[in-house]
């Protein structure tokens, strides 16, 4: 984790020092610093979206100081300061200070640059702060992902030139060094806010009695229909929306549906290029390889207890098929809207679903029978590498590379649509054959049975 933090910091360094040579080159004529202000909006919200995942609250701070002699006041702006210290709040300065750096390189005028580097500063902490407004609200975060989604939409189909209005906005900061004072504002305003927030709650008797609400569950009926598998699913489905790095693998995973834009969008590669099957592989099994390759180490606190039980490790695996198949059906239909690049987008998207239906799923499944690390739901959900293991690395091997190698070999030989039809067929034939290699999963996990047994139960793996 300390060489992956150095790497981090290290790509923020180079990126934020190559940045203005990089736009100098791809839109020549533009000032970049005008380009960088036109979608620092996207920065702002995505970080928002980042840290309701990554960021932990130092809330918890309070209760020690509940019983010293100290001023609840002080108790408050010592937690508000600790936040503002965080580590995440410096890792924006570690890319725009050496953008800011090069700015003043090439002449521009070294005051207006810097101060327009304090009004990013102030816009961090506002940041920071508001997190600790919305941070327990899921619907917060979805206003937030839906803001993102929304404002690429309208700019991408040309609605309106919300980036060009926005970046006037931030490019004023430049402009007019004056406006410093407008974000270092709401950054008093939201420290201001969250002190009268957390002020007014402190209180010893608040943290000792007892909390009691009433608890807003899912019965989620409509998985009965899914028979003897129907419990199984139904506590993936919980386990996957109650803890923070399952839910936040499947958000990323609906997210990478936009992941196809990057490439389709260019128009720097033909409409039947390989790299549109490694992107309709990745976009339609995202959750597959999200979570699928972690199976069953998601379950690693209980799942000696579960081995102990009279649970049929096969009813446990197809439950675990059932839940990513619905997931390539849902992946597939919110990628049917780029047939707008025209229909051989829909054909390797669908047969890329197919593939991963019928080949991939058993795979993913297979490699999971090499998990032996515990994975603890309760830690953070970004750069927890609890879990991962060299399996991680190698099973990307057949998920993504086999199917772009099929598909680059037939297409150069014959034509695109044996290449396409060799996708799906052998998609087809998994599917088929899924009894057989079910059984053959099914020996490997019990093969391995108390292998794993005895892995999970290390805490510190």
């Amino acid at each position: 984790m300390g060489f992956f933090a150095l790497y981090i910091l290290g790509s923020l360094v180079l990126s934020g020092a190559g940045l203005f040579f990089l736009l100098e080159k791809a839109m020549p004529g533009e000032d970049p610093l005008m380009v960088v202000s036109q979608y620092l909006i996207y920065w702002i919200l995505g970080e928002l979206f980042l840290r309701y995942f990554m960021q932990k609250l130092p809330v918890m701070d309070i209760k020690p100081f509940l019983t010293l002699p100290i001023n609840k006041s002080d108790i408050t702006h010592y937690i508000l300061i600790r936040s503002g210290l965080s580590f995440y709040n410096f890792l924006t300065l570690f890319f725009f200070v050496p953008f800011v750096i090069v700015l003043i390189a090439k002449d521009y005028p070294v005051m207006p640059v810097l101060l327009w580097l304090i009004s990013i500063l102030g816009i961090v902490l506002s940041i920071n702060y508001i997190n600790f407004v919305i941070n327990k609200s899921d619907k917060a975060l979805i206003f937030v992902g839906t803001l993102i989604l929304g404002l690429y939409a309208i700019g991408y189909f040309g609605l309106f030139p919300i980036t060009t209005y926005l970046g006037n906005i931030f490019y004023a900061l430049y402009e007019y060094p004056v406006l410093t004072l407008v974000p270092l504002g709401i950054a008093l305003c939201t420290y201001l806010i969250n002190y009268r927030f957390l002020r007014n709650r402190i209180f010893l008797d608040a943290t000792l009695r007892k909390k009691t609400q009433e608890a807003v569950t899912s019965d989620l009926a409509w998985t009965k229909r899914f028979g003897t598998i129907a419990p199984f699913v139904q506590l993936d489905l919980k386990l996957i929306w109650r803890n923070k790095r399952t839910k936040m693998q499947a958000f990323i995973s609906l997210a990478m549906i936009l992941y196809g834009l990057i490439f389709y969008s260019t128009g720097d590669y033909g409409p039947t290029s390989t790299i549109f099957v490694f992107v309709g592989i990745f976009m339609t099994g995202m959750f597959l390889s999200n979570f699928g390759q972690f199976i069953p180490a998601w379950d690693s606190e209980y799942y000696s207890m579960m081995m102990s039980q009279n649970i049929p490790l096969r009813k446990y695996l197809e439950s675990k098929v059932t839940l990513i198949s619905l997931s390539i059906v849902v992946m597939f239909l919110l990628s049917i809207p780029y047939v707008y690049f025209g229909w051989q987008a829909l054909a390797i998207n669908f047969a890329c679903a197919v593939y991963n239906f019928g080949v991939n799923i058993p795979v993913i499944l297979f490699f999971g029978s090499f998990n032996k690390k515990r994975i603890d739901l309760t830690k953070s959900a970004l750069g927890n590498m609890q879990g991962t293991s060299a399996t991680q690395f190698l099973v990307l091997l057949p998920l993504m590379v086999v199917p772009c190698l099929i598909y680059l070999l037939l297409k150069s030989l014959v034509s695109f649509e044996l290449a396409i039809g060799a996708l799906c067929a052998l998609g087809v034939v998994g599917i088929a054959l899924r009894r057989p290699s079910m059984d053959f999963i099914t020996r490997a996990y019990r093969k391995k049975k108390y292998a794993m047994v005895a892995g999970f139960k290390e805490k510190n793996s």
